[in-house]
């Protein structure tokens, strides 16, 4: 059975911090990113390391601290671990870093999600709703 991480209660300051400090390192975003890849599918270790090119007992690390701060799940398939991302997690700290972007002058936000490089489908609603993206 797989089991997420939800995370339903708000986002906070100490949580988005940990979560961060996790991602600081490239081999963890890589494998973050990786995993949310794959969805809920996941990946066991041993291919992770494979697929991003990192020994075995460096992955162990590096699994270990994404395991602590929540960001990925992991569950034993016989002698293997399979890890999931948390993609709760992630939409709670999208979330948190949006939610009160331009509160005071939402026509602002419009205005920077058509500068912004991502697909209009996967920012946050627009806060004036005669704007269609």
């Amino acid at each position: 059975m797989i089991q997420l991480l939800l995370n339903c209660k708000n986002m906070d300051k100490l949580t988005a911090t940990n979560i961060f400090e996790s991602l600081s390192s490239g081999v963890r975003l890589d494998v973050f990113r990786l995993l949310v890849k794959k969805g809920l599918d996941g990946m066991v270790a041993g291919d992770i390391a494979t697929t991003l090119d990192v020994p075995p007992t460096n992955m162990s690390f590096h699994l270990k601290a994404l395991t602590q701060a929540q960001l990925i799940s992991v569950e034993q398939e016989g002698r293997y671990q399979r890890y999931r991302a948390n993609i709760p997690l992630m939409l709670d700290m999208i979330s948190y870093l949006t939610e009160e972007c331009c509160a005071e002058n939402p026509q602002q936000c419009v205005d920077m999600r058509t500068a912004s490089n991502c697909s209009a489908s996967i920012l946050p609603p627009n806060p004036t709703q005669s704007a269609k993206f």
